[in-house]
């Protein structure tokens, strides 16, 4: 099966559904198979005196979580509008839930599969919601010890959930590349015994790609139609273009995996004879005389006796006349 890309909105759409539209254009032109946005009521996400993060405050300088989240929201029904929207153009859409009322919005959208962000994974309430409606999960690990995602893969088992799949990411927007720490992707893998992927917030798309080649079944990254934009995610996106060559990497990688099987591929058949090497005479050679290594040599093309058989060639005698650089037979 192959690789599930997620182009991550989030809040890129700056609250404007045409905005959000055009990022779904952009998302489908890209190749990617999934869309997907954030739906939350900031009253509900958020306290009044909730501080921003240091990235956040860089994008969009100081004030209050609440304040900058108000910017960001799209209405349950420009959400309905979106997701039809999607339907209509033929990707599929995506948008994870911040709070309760937003799981039970978002659950009558009839999406593939819930999308856990890092922060929602300590929230026991939100799990247990979103396990009883018995769809699979993706859940995103941000800031986890194992121990934290042992104790939500329990939660959401314990509740009724769907297959679980389990994200590697860091939250940091970007994230230094020292920290990305790829290999816990498997480490996740290993211990939990379940499919894993990747959400990455690194600059460029060589650790998506990465990330492919060592596994991961799952991709997430965020796009945005312009870094240039006013918001706390654009800085950390990669813009339209960029997006498309990172699903091209991605789909090549994955043919390159291929299936494992060491042996000779299709393509590369015609090149044995051309590359290996046979018996030759070293020199001319009359019928009957005795093959050694004063009259035998070995010499492309490939399509004679092995030089593997060697010691099985020497010491025998010439079943006919062969001239110099001619491949000799048994």
């Amino acid at each position: 099966m192959s690789v599930f890309i997620i182009a991550e909105a989030g809040v890129n759409h700056n609250g404007s559904l045409e905005l959000a539209c055009k990022m779904v254009d952009a998302a489908k032109k890209a190749g990617v198979d999934c869309i997907k946005f954030q739906t939350f009521k900031s009253e509900n996400l958020v306290s009044k005196s909730a501080q921003k993060a240091d990235y956040q405050k860089n994008a969009t300088g100081q004030g209050t979580q609440a304040d900058m989240l108000k910017k960001l929201e799209l209405s349950y029904e420009e959400f309905i509008k979106l997701k039809k929207y999607c339907d209509e153009i033929g990707i599929c859409f995506l948008s994870t839930p911040f709070d309760m009322d937003s799981i039970h919005f978002l659950s009558e959208l009839h999406m593939p599969f819930w999308k856990v962000p890092s922060g929602e994974i300590t929230n026991y309430p939100y799990l247990v919601e979103l396990a009883k409606t018995s769809k699979p999960v993706v859940m995103s690990t941000g800031m986890c010890k194992m121990s934290e995602i042992d104790t939500a893969i329990k939660v959401l088992r314990e509740n009724g959930s769907g297959e679980i799949t389990l994200l590697h990411c860091n939250t940091e927007y970007p994230t230094p590349f020292e920290d990305v720490n790829l290999r816990a992707m498997q480490t996740m893998r290993d211990a939990f015994c379940l499919e894993v992927g990747y959400s990455d917030h690194t600059k460029g798309i060589e650790v998506p790609v990465a990330a492919v080649a060592l596994g991961a079944s799952i991709i997430e990254k965020h796009f945005t139609l312009s870094r240039e934009m006013e918001g706390p995610d654009h800085k950390a996106s990669l813009e339209p273009e960029e997006l498309a060559q990172m699903v091209s990497n991605i789909r090549h990688i994955e043919k390159a995996l291929g299936s494992g099987i060491k042996t000779p591929s299709p393509s590369e058949q015609k090149n044995l004879s051309v590359a290996r090497k046979s018996i030759i005479a070293k020199r001319n050679i009359k019928a009957g005389e005795l093959l050694s290594t004063e009259n035998l040599t070995v010499k492309r093309p490939g399509n004679g006796i092995s030089p593997m058989r060697w010691n099985e060639v020497l010491g025998t005698r010439a079943v006919r006349d062969f001239c110099e650089d001619e491949l000799i037979e048994l």
